[in-house]
């Protein structure tokens, strides 16, 4: 909920500090924010509080954390803490927007499990204040805030858009837009949707693939929009000030990883490839997939080729491998049949 929310709904005292307050889950007492206790009262007669429960915690030797989070129904997602100690200290969060994807990446672990059902923008918001409550920091601007986690973020594009407007909020947590990212297969009715909703948050594609064929078969999505629908929706995204897209481009042995793959990813990026990050990721290996990652001689041509195209290339290093909490291995089974949600 938002300030103006509260006051809708007649809620005691000051919106604005009642919202404040929740968003500071490291200032709670007893699991409840710091207020007056006809607000709280007020609070548990008419609103769910409860954050999600931290059902599981596990550290990777690189020092992120994995969380399993069980939400008010009994249903579980993940959630991956990830300090980096630079010259300002950060924090990134990677959440959920969905219980399961619908999506069906051949590579990814959280496809296998189908789809569920989405988050709600509280249960969203929720899972940043668990995770923050549990590991820090109390320092908001140290937040990086990315939805790379379970779940196609454009599928539940309202929800997600609902939360971002919470986490953005100046009396909040007030994460800027510019340290928060979406992620997406490549949904186009949700880039093009996004494109025109402020807040707004960056963008980040997975692409994956350089040829129709070859992404329909890793990425079902393709089938539906395939890659030149993609450049378009990417062509029509006015971009802000300082503003820069991610091609996420996951290498994957055999599959993805030739030299020609790298010369049609760069005539694919176009004038996309001055200034805009491609982020290459190595396959991050799960038992429910038999893909296999590329060695690094294969990762290191890769890059050399991008680079000598003009591309400005990075290369992810994966967080809490050791602990299946890198990109793609995020799958927590889940109670019952999965169920179909319609695109966006």
């Amino acid at each position: 909920m938002l300030p103006e929310d509260f006051t809708a709904m007649g809620a005691p005292g000051r919106a604005e500090h009642i919202f404040a307050m929740i968003q500071r889950p490291w200032e709670y007492r007893d699991g409840f924010p710091r207020l007056s206790r006809e607000i709280r009262e007020w609070l548990v007669a008419n609103l769910d509080t409860a954050l999600p429960e931290v059902a599981e915690r596990h550290a990777s030797e690189d020092g992120s954390t994995k969380l399993m989070l069980r939400l008010g129904d009994g249903e579980c997602i993940e959630a991956v803490h990830m300090p980096r100690e630079v010259r300002n200290p950060r924090v990134t969060l990677c959440v959920s927007s969905q219980v399961g994807c619908a999506m069906g990446c051949a590579f990814c672990a959280t496809g296998t499990l189908g789809i569920r059902r989405n988050l709600s923008a509280g249960e969203i918001v929720g899972q940043v204040l668990a995770a923050l409550r549990e590991l820090g920091p109390e320092r908001p601007h140290a937040i990086t805030l990315v939805f790379m986690g379970m779940g196609e973020p454009l599928h539940n594009l309202e929800q997600v858009h609902r939360a971002i407007q919470i986490l953005n909020h100046t009396r909040g947590l007030n994460i800027s837009t510019r340290r928060i990212t979406v992620s997406t297969s490549g949904l186009v009715p949700g880039i093009e949707r996004l494109a025109h909703m402020e807040p707004r948050p960056w963008l980040a594609v997975s692409l994956n693939a350089t040829t129709d064929e070859a992404r329909s078969a890793l990425m079902p999505v393709n089938r539906a929009w395939g890659l030149a629908r993609l450049r378009e929706a990417l062509d029509a995204w006015s971009l802000g000030d300082r503003e820069r897209l991610t091609i996420e481009y996951v290498l994957v042995a055999g599959q993805n990883d030739t030299m020609e793959d790298a010369e049609r990813l760069a005539e694919w990026m176009g004038e996309l490839r001055r200034g805009h990050n491609v982020n290459l990721i190595r396959l991050n290996e799960h038992e429910a997939a038999s893909f296999r990652e590329p060695d690094e001689a294969q990762v290191n041509a890769f890059v050399a080729r991008l680079k000598a195209l003009n591309c400005f290339v990075t290369v992810r290093k994966s967080r809490g491998r050791d602990i299946q909490g890198a990109c793609g291995q995020l799958v927590k089974k889940s109670k019952g049949p999965s169920k179909r949600i319609e695109n966006c």
